[in-house]
């Protein structure tokens, strides 16, 4: 009979929302007793050694993921640099597999790390990504993520079954015999009755050097704009830095707290299209613009999804311009879904007999 509460619980390191959306798995875990072990690498590390001083944390081998510094070229350097991606694979799950031996896991939680599972302790993938877009190729690249989630005993979708939904079909099959489980969006904050402070918002995040071209670009763009902005640079360094530009409160990062409290006190919120920040608005109910990042697939899918749905406007990196943002009163905004994710009963698959 094994006693062991401890989790294993590892989220990608591309950009910041793999990390952010582990941030309530975590405190789940926590509130239920289980002792959770975060292991990843690189701003997705330091973020939650930020968040969870306490815990103990593993580094894992660096997926070395960069975008192209031209979006049409995404798909290509993606594929120049899969040799990298299946060493650093290779790597993870000997690293696991050793881990596993030496240490009395009761289970893994691997937000889309391919190597993170073992036979031998009940393993879970998160994603939102049942289908994964690439183009031409999306047939191919979706059935070898779904050979990917096959191995796992569980997949832990964080998003509604039903519609509306967040996701789209993203995170929706037609019909299939993976192990599904729809969890509820997940989301690191909560909504507040705040007064407004900033009549702009914007959060940056995702891999470079995307990250640093839409800055350089948008610290152009808000010197004309009319109205006091909250600039997050989304650079997760040792201490937290900040300075006024013109009419912008500027910040390198924030944390969990401060960033739900800034979200709360703003009308407006500009930022990429990626899955967590979209759960992270819909939480907050929170009118919001988006620029995907160039070439992503999905996250140009779902700025093109939410903006036919009339609840936030796009633009693209290139033809974005600040005057933009006045359409986004046209818009309704994102709101919340009630579905919350039910810990008690997904952390049963950990406790084993």
């Amino acid at each position: 009979m094994k006693n062991s509460k401890t989790v294993l619980i590892a989220p990608l390191n591309w950009g910041l929302g793999h990390a952010t959306r582990s941030i309530p798995i975590i405190r789940g875990l926590l509130a239920h007793d289980f002792t959770p072990v975060i292991a990843s690498d690189g701003i997705a590390l330091a973020l939650l050694q930020k968040e969870f001083p306490d815990l103990e944390t593993i580094t894992l081998p660096d997926y070395q993921i960069e975008y192209a510094k031209k979006g049409k070229n995404f798909k290509l350097k993606m594929l120049k640099d899969s040799p990298k991606l299946l060493k650093a694979i290779s790597k993870e799950k000997k690293m696991i597999k050793k881990l596993v031996k030496q240490r009395d896991f009761c289970g893994i939680i691997s937000d889309n790390r391919f190597g993170v599972y073992s036979k031998k302790v009940p393993s879970v993938f998160v994603t939102h990504q049942l289908n994964v877009l690439s183009g031409t190729t999306t047939w191919f690249s979706s059935k070898i993520h779904q050979l990917v989630i096959r191995k796992f005993d569980e997949c832990w979708i964080p998003d509604v079954a039903g519609k509306p939904n967040l996701s789209g079909k993203l995170g929706h099959l037609k019909n299939s015999s993976l192990p599904l489980k729809y969890i509820g969006p997940l989301s690191r904050l909560l909504p507040q009755e705040l007064p407004m402070v900033y009549d702009l918002m914007v959060i940056l995040s995702g891999p470079e050097p995307q990250r640093t071209i839409l800055e350089n670009k948008l610290f152009e763009e808000v010197k004309h704009f009319d109205g006091k902005v909250l600039f997050v640079r989304g650079k997760v360094e040792a201490k937290q830095d900040d300075f006024q530009f013109l009419n912008c409160d500027v910040y390198n990062f924030m944390q969990s707290d401060e960033l739900e409290k800034s979200l709360n006190e703003s009308e407006l919120v500009l930022c990429r299209s990626g899955y967590t920040s979209v759960m992270d608005l819909a939480k907050l109910n929170k009118k919001a613009f988006f620029i995907p990042t160039p070439g992503q697939f999905e996250q140009e899918y779902l700025a093109n999804r939410l903006q036919k749905k009339k609840l936030a406007p796009m633009a693209t990196q290139d033809d974005f311009s600040i005057r933009d943002l006045s359409r986004a009163s046209d818009f309704k905004g994102l709101s919340s879904f009630n579905q919350e994710a039910d810990y008690e009963a997904l952390f049963r698959l950990f406790q084993r007999k």
